[in-house]
């Protein structure tokens, strides 16, 4: 869907982007990670084209570069909302400009304004809306259109619990529909609920890019994790481990190279009553931290 060749772009001395190169395949949620200051806005920016790459090709599903505008729906972090204008007066101005008449832009303004329970604010200014409220707008004037490639920048910023939620089922429901989404965010636990596919930017490079199983599977832990009754205590001094976390009725073991988890089972059956065993998986946020904090020459190893 989506292809960025040896992407490079500076500013100054600065190099924001270094030899990027990812692929968006069609239909998936590709997660696009890193710390701030790594990258990512530059790499959405060239890819929206507000600015251009100084090195590199993006191709978009074989579309020429001057159709690509109406294909993409973008919503950036920073709120790019007129203040004294109704929502629906916004809806539909920006729905004009992705190519809708007025009249389509209307109807479909205040379907999603129902399907994002925001009915009723057809006539309310930006200005009287809660940041999350207008996230809420915000998005629905990205989507008016029904963009091929979605890119989303920190959408959840404002959301309650319950609105998160929400726009978590609407972005499950548009790429059931077709619709390829670039999400770049913070929150590692969303990432987790929706992504196929994620890319790790730091200072500029892709250190990490594969399927969401490809790079757990290529930082697989050697943790074991134990539920017992209560006697977690018994299970500390088993030969070959080392205790990586602990509480009143389960442990966390980490296992040496050397030791052998069928072992450990079979000793943890003979010490306490194991309500519950599994291997740990790494979270995406361990990988997040382990990978962006590693000495920078090794840093470019990639799942």
């Amino acid at each position: 869907m989506l292809t960025v060749s040896h992407v490079t772009k500076r500013f100054g001395t600065h190099v924001a982007n270094d030899d990027v190169s990812i692929t968006l395949r069609p239909g998936k949620i590709f997660g696009l990670l890193g710390p701030n200051g790594a990258g990512k806005t530059t790499l959405i920016r060239m890819i929206t084209q507000i600015i251009e790459p100084d090195q590199g090709t993006i191709h978009l599903d074989g579309i020429h570069p001057t159709e690509r505008n109406t294909r993409i729906g973008y919503l950036p972090e920073e709120r790019g909302l007129y203040k004294k204008l109704t929502v629906l007066e916004q809806i539909v101005y920006f729905g004009t400009l992705k190519g809708l008449t007025t009249s389509q832009a209307t109807q479909q303004a205040t379907a999603w304004l129902k399907r994002m329970d925001a009915q009723g604010w057809e006539t309310k200014k930006v200005e009287e809306l809660s940041k999350g409220m207008q996230q809420k707008v915000q998005f629905i004037a990205t989507i008016l259109h029904a963009p091929s490639l979605l890119i989303l920048d920190e959408p959840f910023s404002g959301l309650d619990p319950v609105n998160a939620d929400l726009l978590i089922s609407v972005i499950k429901e548009l790429q059931a529909s077709g619709t390829t989404i670039m999400l770049s965010t913070h929150q590692m636990d969303q990432v987790e609920r929706l992504c196929d596919d994620i890319a790790l930017i730091n200072r500029g490079k892709v250190v990490l890019e594969g399927s969401l199983q490809t790079v757990r599977a290529a930082h697989a832990t050697n943790r074991m994790r134990f539920k017992t009754d209560g006697s977690s205590d018994a299970l500390k001094d088993i030969a070959g481990t080392s205790i990586h976390a602990l509480g009143q009725d389960w442990i966390e073991l980490t296992c040496s190279e050397n030791s052998n988890s069928h072992s450990v089972l079979q000793q943890a059956i003979e010490l306490a009553t194991i309500l519950q065993f599994s291997v740990v998986e790494p979270s995406l946020h361990e990988i997040f931290v382990r990978t962006v904090t590693a000495p920078s020459d090794h840093a470019g190893a990639s799942a």
